[in-house]
Formats: C-alpha cells, structure tokens, sequence
C-alpha cells in the first residue's frame, strides 16, 4: 500500500487514539463470517498488513487475515499449536507474498471481550512488536474490542476505520478457503450489506465529482459572463462619449463651412456688381445700338469724345469697386485666420505616436492637464484615443 491515507473510510466508533487502526472491507467481512459460522465453538485467525507513519501519525492497516485451522481451548484458555502457525506461514506466504502478522482474532461465544493472562502471554510471545492488535469478537452479542500493543502492553482503543479498496489478495483467499470457512458454494463470499455499502459509497464519491465539476463550470461560466458584460457596457459608453465628442466638433466645422460660403457669396457679389458698374458702356451701347443706327447724321469726332469719355468713367468706377472689394476680402481671411487659431488652441487632432500625457505637455508644458483633457473629452480611460480623433482642449 502506498503510503497515503485512504480515500474511502467508515468510522466504528471514537478514532481519538493511537495507532489508527484501518481495516480492509474485505478482511472485516471475513471475520464477520468466522463469528457467525462458529457461533458455538472458539474461532480464530492471524492478522496480515504492516504499520506506517503518516503525517506525524502511527497507522495500523489490516489488508489480509489467515483462518486458524485449529484452535484448542482449556476452559477461559486458549492454544494455539505448532501445526497451526505452520500452515497459517505458507498460505500467508502463498498468498500474500511478504506482507507480514500484524496481530490475531479471536472469537469465544459467550466470553466476555475482555483481557486476561493468558490472551496478554499468547500476544506477548508471538506479537511483541509495537502497534501489533489484538480483535476480540462475539458473534451472540455482535460485538467485538480492539486492543493495540503499546508501551509493552496491550491497551484497548475506543474505534477504528473500515477503508475500502481492491484487495485481489484477499478475495482468492476467501474463494479457496470457503469450506474452511463454513461457507456453502451457493453462498457469496461477500456479505449483501457490505456489498451494498461499497456500491453506496462509490455512487456517493461519483456523485460529488460530478457536483464539484459542475460548481467549477457553473462558476467559470457566471465569471466569463459578467467578463463579457463589463467589456460590452464599458465599450458602449466609451463609444457614445466619443460619439458627441466627434459630434459636437463636426458641429462646429459645419459651422465654419457655413460662414464661408455666405462670405464668399457676398465677395462674389460685389465683384458682379463692380463689373455691371464698370462698364455702363457696354449696356448702353447694347440698348442704345438701334438709336445710334438711327442717328448716323451724328458726327464721327462727337461719338469718340463721348466714348472716351465713357471708358474713363468705367476705369475709375472699375478701379473703386476693386478696391473696395480687396479690402473686404483682406478682412474676411483675417477673421477666418484669427478665428481658426483660437479653434486651433482649443482643439487637438491626434497624430500617431500620441498620448494624453505627450499632448499634456506639448500643449501646456507639462503632463499635469491629462485629466482635464480627459474630462473634457469624456474619456474612462487614457489609452482610448485615436489616429485622427479631435480632442477639445481646456
């Protein structure tokens, strides 16, 4: 066995003392049936398995046990003969390899379970070893003491363990020895209620596998979930902040763009009118051209001074209007130019390799305005920003 506790157990009674005594399912059945089958006569069997310390614990496991082919008795006295140990050595040997005697059974119906000398001797001459045992069964009362040889005497303890594991040397044991055993061949070598509670005790640690298992997904599940929330609720607010962000400073490009147009308009009109203005000639030369047909009794010489005259008339006219014109223009591009520097220091465009706190003290000489863009922006989170993103600057 390996040095480990087993995973399986039943508690008989109080386990406060020491050694821990664990015993194989199958051995405790085996010694149930020694007692029941020999409910008139004294029965007996040696003890197989080996003691260990584990954390800091004596521990006694009883994997195996020997039927005692013969047991005399010499009224509150017991024998055990030469030919008895002898056989009960081979079939140990036969089959359980080297496991060793860990201690003896004994069951005497009608006999009170307690010691006396000559119980103390018997266990004293062949188990003298520390942590050895001694069972002591009565099939009429069912009951049945354990006693652990320590300090150089037997003491009784107040429980024990029944652990449950394969035990494939046990079991070929109890199948050769069914006769030996009082055990009719339509008989099971494994009592139903033993049978019944090992079933009852694998079915209950599968069940808590499964619940373990099932609590561990259900609670990745619910943490994957609440993941996924918090991303999709930080992302959306991110998003719309951004999105009045982007709206507000397209609200006020759109702005811009309306003012220009109407100003470009304008300009545009006074040079149309600077045109018709400038060259009266023309329009009256195109109203008048049927009267000067009419009148071709005019002088030659009264028609070019009163040309000339009309010209210098449209130059000076003409000379005014563009003057006029240039200086309304010159005014306009100045508010334009003085108009998109304030908007230039109040808005940031992001360029790549940016941050907050790189703008910070580009802008401002220092990183000590991160928040403040951050507000005024409504960023969460410093790191959101973007190649070509619009920033309002306090």
């Amino acid at each position: 066995m390996e040095n480990r506790f087993p995973k399986n157990v039943r508690q008989i009674g109080n386990v406060s003392d020491t050694p821990k005594i664990y015993v194989e399912d199958y051995v405790d059945t085996f010694l149930n049936h020694i007692c029941e089958k020999n409910d008139e006569d004294a029965a007996g069997a040696f003890l197989i398995g080996h003691t260990v310390k584990q954390d800091e614990q004596e521990c006694v496991y009883i994997s195996g046990a020997i039927r005692m082919d013969e047991l005399e008795t010499d009224g509150q006295d017991v024998l055990i003969s030469e030919e008895t140990w002898a056989k009960a050595s081979e079939e140990r040997r036969e089959y359980f390899g080297d496991a060793g005697f860990i201690g003896w059974f004994l069951a005497i119906p009608g006999r009170p379970l307690v010691l006396n000398q000559n119980l103390i001797r018997i266990h004293e001459e062949n188990f003298a070893s520390p942590n050895t045992v001694l069972i002591l069964g009565d099939a009429r009362e069912q009951e049945e003491a354990f006693f652990a040889y320590k300090y150089k005497e037997l003491m009784q303890m107040s429980g024990h363990y029944i652990y449950y594991e394969k035990n494939k040397p046990m079991q070929n044991y109890m199948v050769s020895s069914r006769k030996q055993n009082c055990v009719s061949p339509s008989e099971a070598v494994e009592d139903h209620a033993a049978k019944e509670f090992r079933s009852l005790v694998r079915e209950r640690y599968e069940i808590k596998e499964q619940k373990h298992s099932s609590r561990a997904m259900y609670a990745a599940s619910v943490l994957l979930v609440l993941v996924v929330l918090i991303i999709g609720v930080t992302t959306v607010n991110n998003y719309d902040k951004m999105r009045s962000v982007q709206s507000s400073l397209d609200d006020i490009r759109n702005s811009f763009s309306k003012n220009e147009p109407e100003e470009a308009v304008a300009a545009s009109g006074t040079a149309i009118a600077g045109t018709n203005q400038g060259d009266p000639g023309n329009a009256e030369t195109d109203v008048k051209a049927p009267e000067g047909q009419a009148e071709t009794t005019e002088p030659e010489a009264g028609k070019e001074a009163e040309s000339d005259e009309r010209a210098t008339e449209a130059e000076q006219s003409s000379e005014n209007s563009q003057s006029e014109d240039d200086k309304k223009k010159a005014e306009t591009d100045q508010k334009n130019v003085s108009t998109m520097q304030e908007m230039s220091e109040d808005i940031y465009i992001v360029k790549k390799g940016d941050t907050l706190a790189k703008i910070s003290k580009q802008m401002y000489g220092d990183t000590s305005h991160v928040d403040a863009i951050c507000r005024m922006n409504g960023l969460t989170d410093g790191n959101l920003i973007f190649i070509g993103q619009k920033l309002l600057l306090p």
